[in-house]
């Protein structure tokens, strides 16, 4: 009988690019059988809570919640340097500082949400929005900041909006560490060798797409929120790179920096296990 994996992915360039084979079959699925949904990011974070997955694309602020019963792939990650998230503002000349003041951020268990709360604890109050309302809200006047990601990481300045920081320049500077953003977990109900397997068939994935990278345009194109060929590649030439073919040590210390550092701002329990990675 083959195995039906529910497996989840963003719509972000990235993940659309490296999971562009994978999708279309392209790539040997080596005897499973993919049921692929793509969602906005939070919302498969939440349903990963919701134990909807086998195996999903998330938030390593989401995957650090879910340590006990999920493992992280080796292949699939978003993570580097000069890959975070902006806090924008709709003023220039504004500051957070009162919790008169509103922040968007992409959901509550995205690793934007946690940077922003490590960097500014207690300085506003936050609202959590779709990532691609935050820019048209804040080109409306309705929110004083927002902490942008995905594609609006390279078209923020064509909306007339102030720039505060650098939230991964920020973490990079305080821990020397690549910024870990999002990774695919797989549930620890799998058997060990459909978990390996996954690996196998995502890996070969994304080594298809960095072979010949304008291959998954159509794709990219199909699910991304800016349509433009030179920002999705722009997308991809940042959010994939060594690190997405295999975390490696590197990664896998930048995510138990993450974890130390949440718990010791009080965001994590003391109670939550350091994520696991595959050993392959």
């Amino acid at each position: 009988m083959t195995d039906i994996i529910r497996l989840g992915i963003s719509t972000c360039p990235n993940d659309t690019f490296a999971f562009h084979a994978l999708m279309n079959r392209l790539v040997d699925w080596r005897g499973l059988d993919f049921r692929i949904q793509l969602l906005d990011i939070q919302q498969l974070n939440q349903q990963l809570f919701d134990r909807q997955f086998d195996v999903a694309k998330c938030s390593f602020h989401a995957a650090l919640m879910l340590s006990e019963s999920m493992l992280v792939l080796p292949s699939g990650s978003a993570l580097g340097f000069g890959v975070g998230p902006l806090l924008l503002s709709a003023d220039p000349d504004k500051r957070p500082e009162s919790t008169d003041q509103l922040t968007l951020c992409p959901g509550r268990h995205t690793t934007a949400t946690l940077l922003f709360r490590l960097f500014y604890p207690n300085t506003t109050s936050i609202e959590q929005v779709v990532f691609s309302q935050i820019m048209p809200r804040l080109a409306g006047n309705t929110a004083d900041f927002g902490v942008c990601i995905h594609e609006g990481r390279f078209t923020w300045q064509n909306q007339g909006l102030g720039f505060v920081e650098d939230l991964g320049t920020r973490w990079e500077k305080e821990t020397g560490c690549p910024l870990p953003l999002g990774g695919l977990v797989a549930s620890r109900s799998l058997p060990d060798e459909v978990i390996r397997t996954v690996q196998s068939v995502v890996r070969d994935s994304i080594e298809f797409s960095l072979a010949d990278p304008n291959i998954a345009l159509p794709t990219m194109r199909h699910h991304a929120q800016e349509f433009d060929d030179e920002v999705l590649m722009k997308h991809v030439e940042l959010y994939v790179n060594q690190w997405t073919i295999d975390l490696g040590t590197t990664g896998a210390n930048a995510l138990s920096r993450l974890n130390a550092i949440a718990k010791n701002a009080g965001i994590l329990s003391e109670e939550t296990e350091g994520l696991e990675v595959l050993s392959v």
